[in-house]
């Protein structure tokens, strides 16, 4: 063997490493997957959310109590999933809560712009549906103190759950999409999923009642 090709065949061996190296930096370097390490970041609420730090915006965001749980355990893709109350911190059990109401998930976040045009619609429309039907929002990302500014600058006083890791979201089977709105059945059963944004409490009330029928 040449020195010369010793020489080439040393080279192609160090550009092999280097190749492989690249590869697997590359490859930590992607976004993480469902359970992966980017699932696992995401957090319910920001450190920051303390609830000495919650006590302004849940004030000038006024929110109703969440549903009580009740004995029914609910759903059964959404047992022993719990999130926070965003009116006042308490602990939801999501299925319990749910259980024995025809009820409407409106799925959003503080930086959606069409989630902010839709809530409002939301509002009115459990106005009008009164107890035939409970309006739930679930607000979709950790900033909880944005989210519950939000709603106060809109004037949307309804019942949310906080729910930065989108855990019910994932439960439903939801798209990742927002806003995003899930109709409940009484026997907790999914009706419908819209992974639609609407602008006016017509335009709910006619897909909520299509989805009952």
């Amino acid at each position: 063997m040449t020195r010369s090709t010793r020489w080439t065949l040393v080279v192609l061996a160090v550009v092999g490493v280097l190749i492989a190296a690249l590869a697997m930096q590359i490859g930590d370097d992607q976004p993480g997957t469902a359970g992966g390490p980017a699932a696992e970041s995401a957090r319910a609420h920001r450190d920051a959310d303390t609830p000495e730090a919650l006590t302004v915006p849940r004030r000038r965001a006024d929110l109703p109590p969440c549903p009580a749980g009740t004995q029914n355990p609910g759903p059964r893709q959404l047992r022993g999933v719990l999130v926070e109350c965003a009116a006042d911190g308490s602990t939801v059990d999501v299925a319990r809560a749910l259980a024995g109401r025809p009820v409407v998930l409106n799925l959003w976040a503080y930086w959606c712009a069409p989630c902010a045009e839709e809530l409002p619609a939301m509002a009115e429309y459990q106005r009008r549906a009164g107890d035939d039907v409970t309006v739930v929002t679930v607000h979709q990302d950790e900033n909880e103190a944005a989210g519950l500014l939000r709603l106060a600058d809109l004037g949307v006083r309804l019942p949310t759950l906080q729910d930065g890791q989108r855990r019910i979201a994932a439960a439903l089977g939801v798209p990742n999409v927002m806003p995003a709105t899930v109709v409940l059945r009484a026997d907790g059963s999914v009706a419908k999923i819209l992974p639609q944004a609407f602008t006016s409490a017509d335009e709910i009330a006619a897909a909520v009642e299509s989805a009952f029928r």
